[in-house]
């Protein structure tokens, strides 16, 4: 049976635990509520860039554009966002996971190579021998568009460069406090273009007149859209590993509560029966005095 000493010594360590998990849980409230601000505040721009795209689209149905092109999937370029740190439940797990098995069930005879955004992911994916084509790590809590600006242009980079035939995105997509669901999005290339021109959401606001030209435009705004919807998963992937941090921290917060309270009631068990001996021993030795 452990001593007093030794409940009371788990007790404590376990106070200074639960203080931790706690200020955790806070300071990852205070960057989830920054992290939903910084991907509703990218909406409008994105939301924007689907109106001149549904513009372009509805009125030319035939138009033609290299990142429109689908070609034989020979080679697909994996981007899997992952977080920087632990502590934060089965964020990392659940995304690898379901990258895994994609892999397994896809790749038999095709080749594929993977873009690590964080390093979770990418010691994963250097361990177990996957084929990673580039990593990046410590991307920012608060990331702006230019600190990510390199990624996007990359990866895009390699399909315009035909290095890779298709890109997808494997990353935790926010949903509320407690939930985050692993999401698949396919980036290049862009073959559900009449989701722009159909959409009632992304109806233009007004005429356009697009100079030199419709193709001149799209030069410019593919690259910007595919950039835009890397950008975005990293934001939304910000978000979730904030919730699904607070909530593990919250958990280990209320586990520890409830630890003390066992140990406490153990504790007090074990004082009152110490106390108890120590009385019997002083009757018994009273008793024998007599």
């Amino acid at each position: 049976m452990a001593s007093l000493r030794d409940i009371k010594n788990k007790i404590n360590s376990t106070k200074k635990t639960s203080h931790i998990t706690k200020a955790m849980e806070m300071v990852s409230t205070s960057k989830l509520l920054k992290a939903q601000t910084n991907t509703q505040k990218f909406y409008p721009y994105m939301n924007k860039m689907q109106e001149v795209m549904g513009t372009i689209f509805g009125g030319n149905a035939n138009i033609k554009h290299p990142m429109l092109e689908k070609r034989e999937a020979k080679k697909t370029l994996y981007v899997v966002i992952t977080s920087d740190s632990g502590l934060c439940g089965g964020f990392n797990a659940n995304v690898i996971r379901n990258f895994v098995n994609t892999v397994n069930e896809r790749h038999a005879n095709s080749e594929y190579g993977i873009v690590a955004i964080g390093n979770y992911g990418a010691e994963f994916f250097r361990k177990n021998g996957y084929n990673v084509v580039d990593s990046y790590r410590d991307i920012p809590d608060e990331p702006s568009f230019t600190q990510v600006k390199q990624i996007t242009n990359k990866v895009v980079g390699y399909f315009i460069d035909k290095e890779y035939d298709e890109i997808y995105l494997h990353y935790n997509h926010f949903v509320s406090m407690i939930q985050q669901v692993v999401t698949e999005s396919k980036v290049l290339p862009i073959d559900n273009t009449d989701k722009f021109a159909n959409s009632e959401e992304q109806q233009p606001t007004g005429a356009y007149e697009f100079e030199p030209g419709e193709t001149a435009v799209l030069d410019v705004i593919l690259p910007q859209y595919a950039e835009s919807m890397i950008y975005g998963s990293i934001l939304d992937s910000k978000a979730s590993e904030h919730s699904a941090r607070k909530t593990a921290m919250k958990n280990s917060t209320d586990n520890a509560g409830n630890i003390i309270d066992t140990l406490t009631i153990k504790y007090n068990r074990a004082r009152q029966a110490a106390i108890t001996q120590e009385i019997t021993e002083i009757v018994s030795g009273a008793a024998a005095t007599k």
